[in-house]
């Protein structure tokens, strides 16, 4: 499996990724804007783009959607809960809702284990992936995402947050939607949103 981060320009910088298989099908992961970097490196790999996975559905993770989606075919997955439309959900039409705790497998060397994480968003998710955790907007390098917006929530982010700690028990690395990259080993010892 090959990985790239793909960064945002402002005012976005949301961190977006695109992660290919051993057999070249992709996913895309948050792709915020830019798809003609994306179409740029499948077209480098020789690879297809089957996913989009979106941990949720604000509309700095989800600008370059619908021009992927038209031009590779790719199905995107989005819980309901943040399909909604308007200025901040603008995307509308997932293809496939996430099951907690389902795999979702892209090639034979490349699969996410989603975990429902709602708090920042009501359908916020992590995906872990191997040694890789995209943990969104819900676990930053040091701090979490807001809960002021619609449908964010700080008691259920609190308790989503003590789920992961439980469901993420490795030190994997922490790939957050915005900033920089860390480890959950890390953010146990100095998180102190993980201080439990």
């Amino acid at each position: 499996m090959k990985i790239y981060h793909i960064p945002a320009a402002p005012p976005l910088y949301t961190n977006t990724f695109l992660l290919v298989g051993e057999n070249g099908l992709a996913a895309a992961v948050d792709p915020a804007a830019g798809a003609q970097e994306y179409l740029r490196l499948l077209e480098q790999e020789g690879a297809r783009l089957t996913h989009i996975l979106l941990t949720h559905g604000h509309y700095d993770h989800v600008g370059a959607v619908e021009e992927l989606q038209r031009k590779t075919g790719a199905k995107v997955w989005l819980a309901p809960q943040d399909a909604c439309g308007g200025e901040l959900f603008p995307f509308t039409t997932p293809d496939n809702a996430y099951a907690d705790g389902e795999e979702i497998r892209v090639d034979t060397d490349l699969a996410f284990r989603v975990i429902a994480t709602p708090g920042h968003s009501a359908g916020s998710v992590c995906l872990l992936c191997g040694g890789l955790l995209f943990s969104g907007d819900t676990l930053f390098a040091g701090d979490v995402g807001r809960t002021d917006l619609p449908g964010g929530s700080w008691d259920t982010l609190r308790e989503s947050l003590k789920k992961l700690c439980v469901a993420v028990t490795e030190n994997v690395q922490v790939l957050p939607g915005h900033e920089e990259f860390s480890t959950m080993d890390r953010e146990r010892a100095n998180n102190r949103y993980l201080q439990f």
